[in-house]
Order: structure tokens, then C-alpha cells, then sequence
């Protein structure tokens, strides 16, 4: 009877941490939601981190927390950025994936882009052609690889701390490789990465 009672009462016990857990989550979430909305903020006033002691850096477990899954609404700058970085480069390597978040932070607070990564993200879809292709082509956004849904959520990371080396040197533009578009005529390479081409407009000068 004595032994029961004490695989009774630590059941009960493993219950509750399990139920807290599941009670902390959701604030552990907004907690770091709102770190990343800082964060944002600094890189879209192109401030760094090291002159805003109120902006504190992304955790690696802190974002994996948010979205597990790769279904949650696009609505927070961890989700965005990582769905696009995803999205967009899943396929390639790390590099081709850490070009592409530089060129959402390159766009955010930029002249004629918003200042905040999910507009960044979104921008176009309410008029032909959307800005990231992935976003408005119709299918399912939801996440299909976890493994590397888990290495786009630790780039954006690195992205949102500001500790990603630019190595597009200031692109705000990208495409395939295979893809040949009339558009790129008016913009200056920057450089070749992986499976994409990065450009930036002639009146910004290179980082």
C-alpha cells in the first residue's frame, strides 16, 4: 500500500510540473515576442546593441519556444523571419539562409520599407507582386521540415541580435540563379551566394 501511494503521489507530482510547464509557456513566448519587438526596433533605427542597454539579445532556447511547431500567425518577428528564411532558402545551405535574413534587416527602417520585419515580410500583398514570393503564392505556409525550420529560427536569431555578418554587403534585393529578371538591370550586384544573386539600389553605397 505504501508503495503505491508513493507511485500515486509521484504521478500526481510529475502531472503538475507538466502542467505548469504547459501554464509557462505561453508567457515564456510573449516574454520573448517582446524581446524580438526591441530588438526590431534597434535595427530598424540602425542602432546597435552595444549603445541600447535596453535591448536585451535573443536566447537560443528562447526562440526556439516560439512557434515550435511552424504553424503559429504570422504576427511576431521571430515567426516572420524564420518562416521566410525557411521559406526561402530551406533547400540551401546555412549561408544561402543567412544571406536572406540580411537582406529582410538590410530592408527594415530602409527608405520605401517598413520597420518591422513581419511588414517587411508581408509588403506587396495587398498589390501585385508581393516583395518574398513565398508569402502570397497561395499555399500553405505551415512548416515541413523541422530540422530545418529549427537552424532558419537560430539565423534569425543571430539576425535580430545583430551578431549576422552581412555578407551580402548591403543587398536589399535577391533572386535565384536560374531565374533571369529585367528588373536586376537597374540594381548593382553585391554578390553571388550560394543559389541567389544579391543586389542593392546605385544610390546606396556598399557595407
Amino acid at each position: 500500500m505504501h508503495v503505491f501511494s508513493t507511485v500515486i503521489g509521484v504521478s500526481l507530482l510529475m502531472l503538475a510540473g507538466q502542467l505548469q510547464a504547459a501554464e509557462a509557456q505561453p508567457a515564456v513566448q510573449a516574454a520573448t515576442e517582446d524581446k524580438a519587438e526591441v530588438l526590431e526596433q534597434k535595427a530598424a533605427e540602425k542602432v546597435s546593441l552595444e549603445a541600447a542597454p535596453q535591448a536585451t539579445p535573443l536566447g537560443k532556447t528562447e526562440v526556439q519556444a516560439v512557434d515550435p511547431a511552424g504553424k503559429a500567425p504570422m504576427d511576431d518577428a521571430i515567426t516572420c523571419l524564420s518562416r521566410t528564411i525557411y521559406w526561402e532558402a530551406k533547400g540551401g545551405a546555412s549561408e544561402d539562409m543567412e544571406a536572406v535574413a540580411s537582406v529582410v534587416l538590410n530592408r527594415l527602417g530602409t527608405e520605401g520599407f517598413p520597420d518591422t520585419v513581419c511588414e517587411v515580410v508581408k509588403q506587396g500583398s495587398e498589390k501585385s507582386p508581393c516583395q518574398f514570393s513565398w508569402w502570397c503564392d497561395g499555399r500553405s505556409d505551415q512548416v515541413e521540415e523541422e530540422s530545418r525550420y529549427t537552424v532558419a529560427k537560430e539565423i534569425a536569431r543571430k539576425a535580430l541580435n545583430q551578431e549576422l555578418p552581412d555578407s551580402t554587403h548591403g543587398a536589399l534585393f535577391f533572386h535565384d540563379r536560374s531565374a533571369s529578371l529585367d528588373w536586376s538591370k537597374r540594381y548593382i550586384k553585391t554578390k553571388e551566394i550560394g543559389s541567389f544573386i544579391f543586389y542593392k539600389p546605385k544610390n546606396i553605397a556598399a557595407r
